[in-house]
């Protein structure tokens, strides 16, 4: 007769059944987690988050960078609110010289405060908003910052005439940027969104400008040509007048040079002699013992 250990089972069976189980509860485990971590949400750097509840309610608190949040129940939004890029092109302000400019292009950065999201989001148009589909994130104001942009690259170009539109881009740039943080504080919104940097892409005067410009410098090119021709035939007649007023003090040096030779060779002093093209010869002189 064979004796068994109460509360011990040494049924191969059994042990399969439990092992089994243990498989299966480490898989149903593994999958909740995986099921947990698809629920939720990560802030990366440089967004925030904000909280719909299931209700469509959104939560006064921002959801900062690095967190991990559930969506299980409700949903989380993300916003970007660092250095966002926007632009206003194929702009045709007008100059100081009241020409129509070309094309003119611009990009703003700014940056939205983590804290103002929920403010923004929930008491602004939804339309100042935009969507950005490749991060799946909404750009906090977006339109609201381009319209200001274009309002503020409109008043800066108006300084300049169209020619000197490229020779100062840094003061438009400077004046943009000045212009459209003038329009967040009349709109309460100085501390809610800063502009960081405006750059002045490309700016190209009307092709009625740049003719008229190509014109005049043809025009003082031309100038500059003749007045240098006056100069020169000025100077010329100068030398002749100044020939003419000392051609006896010239005839006088001639005769002198004559006689000096002469009296040279006559002394005997004279080996070598210089013989002007209109030299007569030397008359009266003895020859040489």
């Amino acid at each position: 007769m064979t004796e068994s250990t109460p509360g011990r089972n040494h049924s191969p069976g059994k042990r399969m059944k439990r092992s089994a189980a243990a498989s299966a509860a480490a898989r149903a485990l593994g999958a909740c987690t995986v099921m947990a971590l698809a629920a939720c949400t990560r802030i990366e750097t440089g967004e925030v988050g904000l909280r719909q509840n299931f209700d469509k309610t959104w939560s006064a608190d921002e959801l900062q960078p690095g967190s991990f949040n559930q969506t299980v129940i409700g949903n989380v939004q993300t916003f970007k609110v660092q250095d966002v890029a926007v632009e206003a092109n194929d702009l045709t302000p007008l100059a100081a010289d009241n020409s129509t400019v070309k094309d003119f292009d611009v990009t703003a950065i700014y940056s939205v405060n983590p804290k103002a999201v929920n403010e923004l989001w929930t008491g602004k148009n939804k339309a100042f908003h935009v969507f950005d589909e490749r991060s799946k994130d909404i750009l906090l104001m977006h339109n609201y910052v381009k319209l200001a942009l274009r309002n503020a690259a409109y008043k800066a170009a108006r300084q300049y005439p169209s020619l000197k539109l490229s020779d100062n881009r840094t003061q438009i740039e400077a004046a943009i940027r000045e212009q459209m943080t003038a329009t967040f504080q009349g709109e309460n919104l100085a501390n809610a969104i800063t502009v960081s940097q405006v750059q002045v892409r490309a700016v190209a005067p009307a092709d009625s400008i740049v003719e008229s410009a190509n014109a005049l410098v043809r025009a003082e090119n031309e100038l500059k040509t003749k007045e240098i021709e006056v100069q020169t035939a000025k100077k010329e007649a100068e030398r002749i007048a100044a020939l003419n007023a000392n051609a006896k003090a010239i005839d006088y040096m001639n005769a002198q040079a004559n006689y000096m030779i002469a009296e040279g060779v006559k002394a005997g002093k004279v080996h070598t002699i210089v013989v002007p093209v209109d030299f007569k010869g030397i008359v009266q002189v003895p020859a040489t013992r």
